[in-house]
């Protein structure tokens, strides 16, 4: 027997892994930490292979160990990014990415290494006739605490009741 077996039906039931706050919900000063996640050899190399990454201290195991400044290869700093926001990202419907300032790579993350990240709510104002802005930082750690990289992603989100944001001009 299909418990679900009317497609018709389908919509009523809740979405998985999404959140659905909108500008008026949004905490400054709210923080969340996400879980940690070891960066293995091989997600480096087909990290490095998919985006054509050669660089040496990222491809070449002998140029790390005998002419690198850090002594072994490194993880792309793309990927600790990449890695570093994917352990945060929370599927809101109701947000839109506006951009990213402030990246930093601040220490180096080797093959091996696990990271987490704190995601940390910034500031809000409102921007456009039905969505705010909201900036939020970004901190991605080793796993010892050392702060590796910092960001600070800015988002549209809609607002629960435009009409009380007057006079915004897209």
């Amino acid at each position: 027997m299909n418990p679900n077996a009317d497609p018709a039906k389908h919509p009523e039931i809740p979405l998985f892994n999404t959140e659905t706050w909108l500008y008026e919900d949004f905490e400054i000063g709210w923080r969340i930490r996400s879980i940690r996640r070891t960066i293995s050899e091989g997600e480096a190399a087909l990290f490095n292979s998919l985006v054509l990454d050669c660089h040496p201290y990222v491809s070449d195991e002998i140029f790390a160990k005998e002419e690198g400044v850090f002594g072994r290869r490194l993880v792309a700093g793309s990927m600790v990014f990449s890695y570093g926001l994917g352990l945060m990202a929370h599927n809101n419907v109701n947000t839109f990415s506006y951009g990213y300032d402030k990246l930093r790579f601040i220490k180096p993350v080797f093959i091996g290494e696990t990271i987490y990240t704190i995601r940390t709510n910034l500031e809000k104002r409102p921007k456009y006739p039905s969505i705010g802005l909201v900036r939020v930082s970004y901190e991605v750690f080793k796993s010892v605490g050392e702060l590796v990289l910092y960001c600070e992603h800015l988002q549209t989100v809609k607002y629960r009741d435009p009409s009380s944001y007057p006079g915004r001009a897209e």
